[in-house]
C-alpha cells in the first residue's frame, strides 16, 4: 500500500491506495500563508495518521514546477513561502520510507492512464480545467515531464490580449460575467439563458486550447478534470462545433473527449508514482 498526497493551494488531501482505490481519505484547509517552517509542519502533521508498517511509500502532487529526480519544488502555486522546497529529502527523512513528488496535473495524467478512462491508451492528454489551465502528458505509455517538469502549462500560451488560461478556465467568469464558475454552473442547471450563453463561450475558448494540445501531441483522447470540467454537459457542444475549425480534420474526427468521472485520481496519479518509483529501486539494487 502506498499514499497518494494532492497538496493544492487552499487545500490538502491524502488517502492510502490499495487495488486501485482509496481508502482512509483526509482533507483539510492549508494554511497556505504561513512561514515555510508552519506549511510544513501542517503537511507532515497530515500525512502522518496514513503512515504504518504496511505503508511502502508516499506520492505527492503539488501545483509547481519540480525536479522530479530530486523532489525539489519551486515556486508552488498560492503558497508564497515555498519558493524552493526539497520536499522529497524532508518527508523522506521524516517517515523513512521512499517519496516521489510531481506536479498535480501530471498526477492527474498519470491516474486517468493507470486508473481511469484512459487506462492502457498509448498517447493522453489529461488538461485540468480550474482556477487555472494546465496538461500533464503520456506518451508511449510514459507519463512525459519534459526537461523541467514544464511540459503541458498550456494555460501560459498567449492567446487574444492575455493567455490562454485566461479565458479557458474559472478565470473567464469572474473577469467578464461578474460572477464565479460554479455559481454560472448552478444557474445554467437551473436554465438561466445568460448562464447557458456564458458557458457556450467558455467552450469556444477552451476548444483553443485543446487545439494548441491536439497541435503539440496529437494525442487519441483528452481527458478534462478539475472544478470547472463539472459543467462539461453545458460547455460541449460549444466546445466540440469550435474544434471542427482545424487544419487536419481527420485528428479532431478521431479525437476521443472524457470528463474525469473518479474525484481520487490525482491521488491515485500520485500514489502510482510512488509505486513506479519504488519498483524502480528494487530493479537498480
Amino acid at each position: 500500500m502506498t499514499i497518494g498526497v494532492d497538496l493544492g493551494g487552499t487545500k490538502i488531501r491524502a488517502g492510502v491506495e490499495s487495488g486501485g482505490n482509496i481508502f482512509n481519505q483526509r482533507k483539510e484547509l492549508l494554511q497556505a500563508g504561513g512561514s515555510l517552517g508552519e506549511t510544513l509542519m501542517q503537511v507532515i502533521e497530515f500525512i502522518r495518521p496514513l503512515v504504518n508498517a504496511d505503508i511502502k511509500g508516499i506520492g505527492i502532487g503539488v501545483p509547481s514546477v519540480v525536479d522530479v529526480e530530486k523532489g525539489i519544488v519551486y515556486n508552488v502555486t498560492n503558497i508564497p513561502s515555498w519558493q524552493r522546497v526539497p520536499l522529497k529529502d524532508i518527508l523522506e527523512e521524516e517517515f523513512g520510507i521512499p517519496v516521489s513528488v510531481n506536479n498535480d496535473v501530471n498526477c492527474f495524467a498519470l491516474g486517468e492512464y493507470q486508473f481511469g478512462l484512459a487506462k492502457g491508451m498509448k498517447h493522453v492528454v489529461a488538461v485540468s480545467v480550474g482556477t487555472g489551465l494546465g496538461a500533464g502528458i503520456i506518451i508511449n505509455h510514459q507519463l512525459f515531464n519534459g526537461n523541467n517538469c514544464g511540459a503541458g502549462e498550456i494555460g501560459l500560451l498567449p492567446y487574444l490580449d492575455h493567455t490562454i488560461e485566461y479565458y479557458a478556465s474559472g478565470n473567464l467568469f469572474r473577469a467578464f460575467f461578474n460572477t464565479t464558475a460554479e455559481e454560472a454552473h448552478q444557474q445554467a442547471q437551473l436554465g438561466n439563458p445568460e448562464a447557458v450563453r456564458y458557458w457556450d463561450e467558455f467552450g469556444v475558448h477552451l476548444a483553443e486550447a485543446l487545439k494548441c494540445v491536439v497541435l503539440a501531441y496529437d494525442p487519441e483522447a483528452i481527458v478534462l478534470g478539475g472544478s470547472v470540467s463539472k459543467a462539461y454537459d453545458f460547455f460541449k457542444d460549444s466546445m466540440r462545433n469550435a474544434l471542427q475549425i482545424f487544419p487536419f480534420p481527420e485528428s479532431v474526427r478521431r479525437l476521443k473527449i472524457f470528463r474525469s468521472e473518479n474525484e481520487n485520481i490525482v491521488l491515485l496519479g500520485a500514489a502510482e508514482m510512488v509505486t513506479a518509483y519504488i519498483r524502480s529501486l528494487v530493479k537498480a539494487s
